[in-house]
């Protein structure tokens, strides 16, 4: 279904220039509006989670529209039409808005960034405790500004308000920007081992790349039409029954708790249960490879056992709060993920170096200069803001950000080679630090920087770095220059800050953060100062089974990474156990297991020929779904009334 390399396609992107100016003009435009769509729709509405799926919803369904259109015209006009790398351009724009915009990122500094201000009056004892400490230049503190701010039913285009916004935007923007910019560096260092010598599958391109195929198979695919059609019926009925609630409804098709079934010790230590037939993650199941796909659901069981198990031994008594520990477990699985994926990378690294300063000039040399140049510039300027902004101890500091740039590293491989979601709430830096050293190891004004930090690593269902690495993959498929594409992704995100501040800005002001905005982000910032707040308060005890679940975590995934490279065909994957436990599969267990029970029943039936039949169908469920929900979201801002969200 997707462009190889050699296709004709490629031939026809080299001969005309890669990225044209009609393609950045629609792709901006296209961009700006789906970043207005996304904070109306998750932040005023929150009727439609855009951003918290491994492929965003409303950047699949603009393509979509796109390229029917573009279909319609290169039959009807073909000199108007698109290539399919101009597609590529505008599809990229897209994402890199909605990364900025999206549930994970700026929309929670937004909740973030007045939080502490508004909320001291009703918190006694927060400005005592923690207040020196917060970066003062980083947030809003006036709060003339922040009444109408939370109020709403005002317009923010006042400049006495917005000269008080733009100085800690500015800052967050120069530092953001910088990650950003350290990102690229690595995924550029790794792209050549990763998509050509490794050759992984990027699971969640094949969508997009199906969609701008020049040949149109794919909008002639009867199981993709079909796979499309039942999506949108299923999703398309629910949300009638939103609407008028005599119409019927599959209430099992999202978040069916069967916890009712389990009220008796040691069975309710199950606790919720909730199965979900999501047709969206049917179909990413159905992408992922089938050890992925088994050990996902699998190790969501597991967990669940392990918890009746500990129930029948006592484990779950007041004296083991925590159990059964599943920060530790999986804080320590996805360490010991990103370790194995530095041993791993090593050789990929240093042979990056040496073709960066080596004598013998090679293709990369200047790009993999600029690399390291970049990183080197990128480390630096985090060393100035953690001087003059954070102030955080030195080893703090590097500490945090050696933590925070191996999950990013790591996530980026998971999403590259395996396609699973990776909201891993569970496991961020701060927590991670926080269990190992606890308040009398790093002291009350590093957890306070620490937390103040907290919005961007929430839950990286929004992280940069997988995206951009599958957007250069893209490129590289339809004949793009990766370093122009590289320069579309930086000048982009530039762009993209600002769009993304204006939005939320505009719809805060607008309905009020705490007023008619249903969706507006105060748990995060409640997330940030209260929980801080509680630690500075009542120090949980370091529970030695903190360190042991942490470290029996990691010991689990490198116990099953040595079992497979020495017992062919072992069905557990590491990364499985790694989501398992770490809250990213908690609303997909059931749909993985639907979408891994199909893909199983086929490969049985007719073999590898028989799963390519089915994929079109997989790839029909996902489109089809992000149709129904992106059609129902419209529905919202067209008669402003909160419809059927297809996801949570």
């Amino acid at each position: 279904m997707a462009s190889n390399e050699g296709s004709a396609d490629e031939a026809e992107a080299r001969r005309h220039p890669s990225i044209t100016g009609r393609s950045l003009a629609l792709g901006l435009l296209l961009m700006v509006a789906n970043i207005f769509w996304i904070t109306t729709i998750e932040v005023r509405w929150y009727t439609l989670d855009v951003t918290s799926l491994p492929i965003f919803i409303t950047p699949i369904f603009t393509l979509f529209i796109l390229a029917l259109l573009n279909w319609w015209l290169g039959r009807r006009l073909p000199a108007l039409s698109l290539r399919a790398s101009e597609l590529v351009v505008i599809y990229t724009m897209m994402v890199t808005g909605a990364v900025f915009a999206g549930h994970d990122m700026l929309q929670n500094l937004f909740g973030a960034i007045g939080h502490a201000q508004w909320r001291s009056p009703n918190e006694p004892g927060w400005q005592e405790r923690f207040f020196d400490y917060i970066p003062r230049p980083l947030f809003v503190w006036d709060e003339t500004v922040l009444r109408p701010y939370y109020y709403g039913g005002v317009s923010p285009y006042r400049w006495d308000w917005l000269s008080v916004w733009i100085p800690p935007l500015a800052l967050w923007a120069g530092f953001i920007l910088t990650l950003v910019g350290m990102f690229l560096c690595l995924n550029y260092l790794v792209l050549d081992q990763w998509a050509r010598s490794e050759r992984l599958a990027f699971p969640l391109i094949q969508l997009p790349l199906a969609m701008v195929e020049p040949t149109g198979a794919f909008w002639q695919n009867r199981a993709m039409w079909a796979g499309f059609l039942g999506a949108m019926s299923v999703s398309g009925l629910n949300g009638l029954h939103v609407l008028v609630p005599s119409f019927p409804s599959l209430p099992w098709i999202k978040l069916y708790d069967i916890g009712f079934l389990f009220t008796e010790r040691p069975w309710s230590a199950i606790g919720s249960l909730r199965i979900s037939a999501y047709p969206f993650a049917i179909g990413l199941a159905y992408l992922m490879p089938p050890d992925l796909g088994f050990s996902a659901w699998f190790f969501f069981v597991a967990r669940k056992l392990f918890q009746v198990f500990g129930a029948t031994q006592g484990w779950d008594s007041a004296e083991n709060a925590g159990f059964p520990f599943l920060n530790e477990q999986a804080a320590g699985a996805w360490l010991a993920l990103g370790v194995m994926l530095l041993i791993g990378a090593r050789k990929t690294f240093a042979e990056a170096w040496h073709i960066a300063w080596g004598a013998f000039p090679h293709p990369n040399q200047k790009l993999y200069r600029a690399c390291w140049l970049g990183l080197g510039a990128g480390i630096g300027i985090l060393t100035l803001y953690n001087l003059l902004v954070f102030k955080m101890s030195g080893w703090v500091a590097l500490l945090f950000f050696g933590i925070y740039f191996l999950l990013a590293l790591t996530i980026t491989r998971v999403r590259a080679e395996l396609g699973a979601p990776h909201e891993i709430y569970f496991v961020n830096p701060q927590r991670i630090l926080f269990d190992v050293f606890t308040l009398r190891g790093l002291g009350t004004e590093n957890l306070t920087v620490l937390q103040s930090l907290y919005w961007f690593n929430r839950g990286y269902r929004c992280h940069p770095m997988p995206n951009q690495l599958e957007s250069l993959r893209m490129g590289m498929a339809h004949g793009l220059s990766p370093l122009k594409m590289g320069l579309l992704l930086l000048a982009t995100s530039v762009v993209a800050f600002g769009v993304v501040c204006w939005a939320n800005l505009h719809v805060t002001y607008t309905y009020g953060a705490e007023g008619e905005n249903l969706g507006f982000k105060n748990w995060v910032g409640q997330e940030s100062f209260g929980r801080l707040d509680s630690w500075l308060q009542n120090e949980p005890f370091r529970h030695p089974n903190r360190w042991y679940y942490l470290f029996g975590g990691a010991l689990v995934v490198v116990g099953l990474r040595l079992v497979r490279s020495v017992v062919a065909g072992f069905p557990f994957h590491p990364t499985g156990y790694a989501l398992g436990v770490s809250y990213a599969v908690d609303y997909f267990w059931f749909a993985f297991f639907i979408g891994w029970s199909l893909k199983m029943l086929l490969i049985r039936l007719g073999g590898m020929r028989a799963h390519k039949v089915g994929l079109p169908f997989a790839l029909g469920l996902i489109l089809g779904d992000f149709t129904m929900g992106s059609l129902w979201s419209l529905v919202t801002l067209l008669f402003q009334v909160p419809t059927y969200r297809i996801y949570i």
